[in-house]
């Protein structure tokens, strides 16, 4: 007699995630390719093959047998969270105490002598902690963007420490060239010559991009900023970027310092000097974007230029807030970031989100502000589109698989029965569970499962000590 549950039941699986209290497949509306979104699962669960999803099912669903399994026990499930934006060389100085309570400008140029120390090995400890970090915060997938090049690859050692780990990676390939001299903010310490980063950035680009589908690592290319580039490597580093096929990440709109600094140097305000060298495209995703008028916004909205709203960073700064509502209104792809440490000091996505949340409760009053899901579609979905990878932010059947189980404490969740995805923002603090990165357990019970970090830790403590001591 046949056994019907085993003839339909699904092909081994690799990890199998089960006994989800609730499990979000999808975020969001409907994507542009006629994708279904909003798909959740009570009692869900997630099957994983060669580092990819291959069968979701809810509690009356056959589930694989799988060579490891994990119990959610109740918990949220959710896709991996992606980070947009990150200086991750800076927690080398958190909380730095000369510059702790200045303005953007004042904390970076107070900070800029202490970064021309960095070297290849602190570039790769800094990277392994705030990867970690990362990890712990439910981030499965995050760009970082180094612009202090004061010495050689520097953005190969964080390659070695994302590989080392199994982080989902898209480092960027910052620059300065406009030091003081030139009437840049920068030191002419930490800029270099246009040439050599335009040889650099091709060099990371042949040498480590990888375009497919599911790639743990691709390159982008991102001049720091309007106050701290001259316009020849902006136009120069665009047309790289076309010819590569590569992504475009810079500052922009940040502060109304910014606003002055391209009136003054360019003649016109700074989302038109971005479409006047050649940087108004889907290509491009931008940091913070808080200054654009509406005019502007519709602008960045025609070309789907993507932003990375920081909101930490912002407030800490308190130089105001992108208008994420009236952005995503019109379009705009907007990701989650969670900034460096010249203006936050942690790097914790589910932080971020739940600042998000808050903040635009805060900023455009009750009933008109974003809900629980939409910085959850923003986390992920909207990530993914800043960062050119529509298989991201998902776990749909065929997406990689980057998935977090969320633990928050029974006292926290006490009386929260009627909305887990709301109650993960409004409760919290939640903290991962497990962390899985293309299908690789790297946060395991709440611990990370590095056995590195323990010796990286201490080389961090020694470097970032003896940067800091040198400053006094």
């Amino acid at each position: 007699m046949r056994n019907e549950a085993a003839v339909n039941r699904p092909a081994p699986a690799d990890l199998l995630v089960k006994d989800a209290g609730h499990l979000v497949v999808a975020t969001g509306p409907a994507s542009d390719d006629g994708e279904e979104g909003g798909i959740e699962v009570p009692g869900g669960w997630v099957a994983v093959r060669d580092g990819t999803v291959c069968a979701v099912g809810g509690p009356a669903d056959p589930v694989p047998d799988a060579a490891r399994v994990v119990s959610a026990a109740g918990r949220l499930v959710t896709p991996g969270l992606v980070n947009t934006h990150h200086h991750i060389y800076q927690n080398l100085t958190r909380s730095f105490a000369p510059v702790v309570n200045g303005t953007l400008f004042t904390w970076l140029t107070g900070l800029y002598p202490v970064w021309a120390r960095l070297d290849e090995e602190a570039a790769e400890v800094s990277a392994y902690v705030g990867l970690a970090e990362l990890l712990l915060g439910g981030c499965t997938s995050s760009t970082d963007h180094l612009y202090v090049h004061p010495r050689p690859n520097l953005i190969d050692a964080e390659i070695r420490a994302a590989r080392a780990i199994g982080f989902r990676f898209h480092p960027t390939r910052g620059s300065m060239t406009r030091g003081r001299r030139d009437g840049g903010l920068p030191p002419d310490s930490v800029v270099q010559p246009p040439d050599a980063v335009l040889e650099d950035s091709e060099r990371l680009i042949r040498t480590y991009h990888d375009p497919s589908p599911g790639s743990m690592l691709r390159i982008a290319l991102a001049p720091c900023s309007p106050f701290s580039v001259t316009e020849e490597v902006m136009r120069d580093t665009a047309a790289l970027a076309e010819t590569h096929d590569v992504r475009l990440h810079t500052h922009l709109a940040e502060d109304h310092d910014e606003d002055a600094y391209c009136l003054e140097t360019y003649g016109c305000r700074p989302v038109e000097y971005f479409e006047r060298v050649g940087w108004g495209s889907d290509r491009a995703w931008v940091a913070h974007c808080v200054y654009p008028n509406d005019d502007e916004l519709a602008r960045l909205a025609a070309w789907g230029t993507g932003v990375a709203h920081c909101p930490s960073s912002n407030m800490l700064i308190a130089h105001g807030t992108a208008r994420v509502t009236r952005m995503r209104e019109l379009g705009l792809p907007v990701g989650l970031g969670c900034d460096g440490s010249a203006s936050t000091d942690a790097a914790s996505l589910w932080l971020e989100a739940r600042a998000a949340l808050t903040l635009s409760r805060f900023v455009n009053g009750p009933g008109a502000g974003l809900t629980s899901r939409d910085v959850l579609d923003v986390a992920t979905r909207g990530s993914a589109r800043c960062l050119g990878r529509p298989e991201l932010g998902t776990l749909r059947v065929g997406s990689p698989a980057d998935l977090v189980v969320w633990h928050m404490d029974d006292v926290a969740l006490a009386g929260a029965h009627t909305d887990p995805v709301e109650a993960w923002l409004r409760c919290g603090p939640a903290r991962a569970h497990t962390t899985v990165v293309n299908g690789r357990v790297l946060v395991d019970g709440g611990e990370l499962a590095l056995p590195a970090l323990p010796d990286m830790l201490a080389a961090h403590r020694r470097i970032s000590r003896a940067w800091q001591h040198a400053a006094d």
